[in-house]
């Protein structure tokens, strides 16, 4: 018998999971606890939709893992559920975070005439046009109105610009027997402060900020998932507690305390074990910090990708000194571009991707003096050994280097 048959062979024997699904992070419970107050809110501002009245448009904000979208889609389903036989309104939803779904105005468009039932080009024909193709298309679609989700609604603005909001929320002007509610979920407490006060002014929105949780409501959510996921006797004591610990200090995020046990049940399925321990999670929670930073350098926007692959290669150049400074950067940024006949962003637009790639840890910075010639900040790079050539191979194919 190969090896390979003895490891098929005896995963029946080493499952530890019960119904891994309730533990995925597209799992949709029937209830959502420590969010009550959040989904009231949400539901008093939306439910004036249900006589056909439009709302105001609404935002939601708060940290990653702390149920917005889970309330949201909650909320969604329960209105839809009131709606369907009047079929007075419609929702749509859209992550825009998916390349090639919402990275481009035209692909958000696109998206919402493909989900009305229409179609268009991929690419080719004037925004306007796309536009107008999508206001006939809403004019003729049942409903008065159409409650449209944009989930992570900054990484749009940040591929795009702040106009397509504005585009949209003009586009009621123009509509004779429908009205547009836009719903953003953002991670990014200052969202709506970063963008232009005229289109800001056209949004006429309303707030929601959703706490992160505490280490305590973490143990409380661990604890039931737990329970539905695995099979008795599975876990052992001060697993849940070391999950929820780890995921508070990552600012109350749901989501990564439930892939740390996910995770960790899967490390200690391959190594035969017959419970999840300590060192289990540990280990999860190493293999998901690696993986996360390639999820973040994969769906960074091309901008963001090309000024970390200069850090990159300006760092294997002057491996001796293990740091750069923004100067060499920006240059050979510039070269990069221009080989490229990308659009080149300004010194400043370059300082501020820099000090985006400092707060997610993908680099350390810091202010040197260099007497007479000034302060400037010296870089040093500090994504592990381990994923640096993986990373590069991900810049290089998303960038057709």
């Amino acid at each position: 018998m190969s090896k390979l048959d003895n490891i098929f062979d005896s995963v029946s024997q080493r499952n530890l999971f019960k119904n891994k699904q309730f533990l995925q992070s597209n799992y949709s419970p029937n209830t959502i606890p420590h969010r009550d107050e959040q989904i009231e809110a949400v539901a008093s501002i939306l439910a004036p939709a249900l006589l056909g009245q439009k709302t105001s448009n609404l935002f939601i904000y708060g940290k990653t893992g702390s149920g917005k979208t889970l309330s949201v889609y909650h909320v969604a389903n329960e209105l839809s559920k009131r709606a369907a036989e009047n079929k007075i309104l419609r929702i749509e939803y859209i992550n825009c975070k998916l390349k090639k779904v919402a990275d481009t105005e035209y692909r958000i468009l696109a998206e919402l005439i493909k989900k009305l039932g229409g179609s268009v080009p991929s690419t080719g024909l004037p925004t306007d046009q796309v536009y107008l193709k999508f206001l006939d298309i809403l004019e003729n679609s049942e409903g008065k109105l159409l409650i449209l989700i944009l989930d992570e609604i900054d990484q749009a603005v940040k591929k795009i610009n702040d106009e397509f909001l504005y585009n949209l929320t003009r586009l009621n002007s123009e509509l004779n027997k429908k009205q547009i509610i836009l719903v953003g979920i953002s991670n990014d407490l200052r969202f709506l402060d970063m963008i232009d006060q005229r289109v800001r002014s056209s949004l006429s929105e309303e707030e929601i900020v959703f706490p992160p949780y505490n280490a305590l409501q973490l143990q409380d959510i661990l604890k039931k998932r737990a329970e539905d996921a695995f099979k008795e006797n599975v876990v052992s004591d001060g697993v849940i507690a070391k999950c929820a610990a780890y995921a508070a200090r990552e600012h109350g995020d749901a989501r990564r305390a439930l892939d740390l046990l996910r995770v960790a049940g899967e490390l200690a399925e391959r190594n035969a074990h017959s419970k999840i321990k300590i060192d289990h999670i540990d280990q999860a929670n190493e293999k998901i910090e690696r993986d996360k930073i390639l999820d973040i350098i994969e769906t960074g926007t091309k901008q963001f990708q090309l000024v970390l692959y200069s850090i990159l290669e300006l760092q294997l150049k002057v491996k001796e000194k293990g740091s750069v400074y923004t100067g060499d950067i920006f240059d050979f940024y510039e070269k990069l571009c221009n080989n490229l006949k990308v659009d080149c962003l300004t010194h400043r637009r370059v300082s501020d991707i820099i000090a985006e790639l400092d707060m997610l840890g993908l680099i350390n910075t810091r202010v040197i003096s260099k007497g007479r010639h000034g302060r400037m900040r010296e870089i040093k790079l500090v994504i592990p050994e381990t994923i640096l050539s993986r990373s590069r191979d991900i810049l290089v194919e998303s960038l057709n280097l």
